[in-house]
């Protein structure tokens, strides 16, 4: 039997959570939802309702990409037959059969990558449009490499299923028929979202940045008031879920969804990501300045006290091996590498906390040092993502890398709100996939909601976030969880 659509264990008080958080609550009122496992739009610029004028009108932008449709791309009326994912109920025998449904629910955020095209007519989307000074023309080069689908002739559509299952046209008349298998579909040219580096390849592009006509968010996108990016794919996955992992699941795809290990591939995967753009010139510069969307925000956006009373909010970070003056790389993620290395894979983590601190340090010294000491990070991150995907995150190494998140060595580095968020989202999504593997049972899990709630409270205000009393709430809740050991 089917199980209830979304009901991965905690996620709806997890919802709650990130919507309650201000920088993740603009990320998932924003995110859009495809027909697909995984997200694949980019962080869509949240806004009310359309407003009676819209600076740019969604035809003149229309037909811009006309003509621009990749071969192969179907659309979305391709996938809509009433047999097929079309459906209002979820009875399907083999799939759910209303995927449509939920990647065109309004009134919540499965519904959001259907709605990404459309929140650029909004009013903070007209907003932002209106402040980077973009006609038409300029709305399809900045916007539409992710918040409509490459190679779509609707930009309309938003980001559709294709976005992330890949053009169709070699798998969709034979996907449903007798014989088929999720190798086929692969063979055939549909994308192989059941392995992590793959799909998180595709979410990365447009939920990080990627390096497509307009897949880059940078500094001056957010300065014009698009939300911060910020990635971690498990979690994001399981907010847009639209399929049941039941035993036909099972057998089509190999197995069961392991969270954990999806979480640690998406964090390797995105150290690799953010490096690989620093390591381009033209996306390391802006001008005469740094370009900023690879910097940690809240280092540099503190609030500045010029009396005598004023004091240094910052705190020092032993895995940044800069001075208070300088604006540190956001190393959210990589903070969330070494914490998953150091049990997964100790051998290879001490090499990579050497490499990361030198990535660091070489900044202060010149671009060539930089990006050579980015690269030889970025070898490392590639490695441990392989040695992740390979691994089986057993019920004690999960464990253990909770511990690690909130051991002293790694706890002493969530001095900013970015590192502190990642950690709060990786200790919920752990134990979440303990819950799914078998591991751990829900009712366990569920007496530990008011810890990890309490670690949600900690970060719930960028402007207002205590590093040290983050750790303290961060411990008890590792600690609680702990109990279940």
């Amino acid at each position: 039997m089917a199980r209830p659509f979304g009901d991965r264990w905690g996620r709806g008080a997890m919802l709650d959570n990130f919507l309650s958080i201000r920088r993740l609550g603009a990320l998932l009122t924003a995110v859009p939802r495809s027909g697909a496992i995984a997200f694949a739009a980019c962080l869509a610029m949240a806004g009310a309702a359309l407003g009676a004028s819209s600076l740019i009108s969604p035809s003149a932008v229309q037909a811009q990409s006309a003509g621009a449709t990749l071969r192969g791309h179907q659309g979305v009326a391709s996938c809509a037959g009433s047999t097929c994912h079309g459906r209002s109920a979820a009875d399907g025998t083999v799939v759910r059969q209303d995927e449509l449904m939920r990647w065109q629910e309004d009134s919540s955020p499965t519904g959001a990558h259907s709605r990404a095209w459309r929140v650029i007519q909004e009013p903070r989307g007209q907003a932002i449009v209106r402040r980077m000074g973009l006609d038409a023309a300029g709305v399809q080069r900045e916007c539409a490499g992710c918040h409509s689908s490459p190679g779509a002739a609707r930009v309309s559509d938003g980001v559709d299923c294709e976005a992330c299952h890949g053009a169709s046209s070699g798998w969709l008349s034979t996907h449903y028929t007798v014989g088929a298998s999720h190798a086929r579909n692969v063979a055939q040219g549909m994308t192989d979202l059941t392995r992590p580096q793959v799909k998180a390849q595709v979410c990365l592009d447009c939920h990080f940045s990627g390096d497509a006509k307009g897949q880059f968010i940078a500094h001056r996108i957010m300065a014009a008031g698009h939300p911060r990016i910020s990635f971690e794919m498990d979690l994001f996955t399981t907010l847009q879920q639209h399929h049941d992992e039941d035993a036909d699941y099972v057998q089509r795809k190999g197995g069961k969804t392991n969270g954990m290990r999806m979480w640690a591939v998406g964090q390797a995967e995105a150290v690799k990501r953010s490096l690989e753009l620093f390591s381009q010139p033209a996306r390391a510069v802006d001008g005469i300045f740094p370009e900023f969307t690879f910097y940690d925000c809240h280092s540099c956006h503190r609030r500045i006290y010029d009396g005598e009373d004023g004091n240094v909010t910052a705190v020092p970070n032993p895995g940044r091996p800069v001075h208070l003056g300088m604006p540190p790389y956001n190393d959210e993620n990589m903070i969330m590498l070494l914490a998953a290395a150091r049990v997964v894979a100790p051998d290879a983590a001490t090499a990579f906390d050497a490499k990361s601190k030198a990535f660091h340090r070489a900044m202060a010294a010149n671009r060539a040092e930089t990006v050579a000491a980015a690269q030889e990070l970025r070898q490392s991150a590639d490695q441990l993502s392989s040695r992740f995907a390979s691994a089986s995150f057993t019920r004690d190494q999960t464990f253990a890398i909770m511990d690690s998140i909130a051991s002293e060595a790694i706890g002493e580095r969530f001095t900013d709100y970015e590192g502190a968020v990642q950690s709060v989202m990786a200790v919920d999504t752990l134990l979440n996939g303990l819950v799914n593997q078998g591991m751990v049972a829900p009712s366990s899990a569920g007496n530990l909601r008011i810890q990890i709630n309490q670690a949600y409270a900690a970060v719930r205000d960028p402007n207002g976030f205590q590093p040290l009393a983050f750790r303290k709430a961060l411990g008890s809740a590792v600690r609680s969880i702990r109990s279940l050991r």
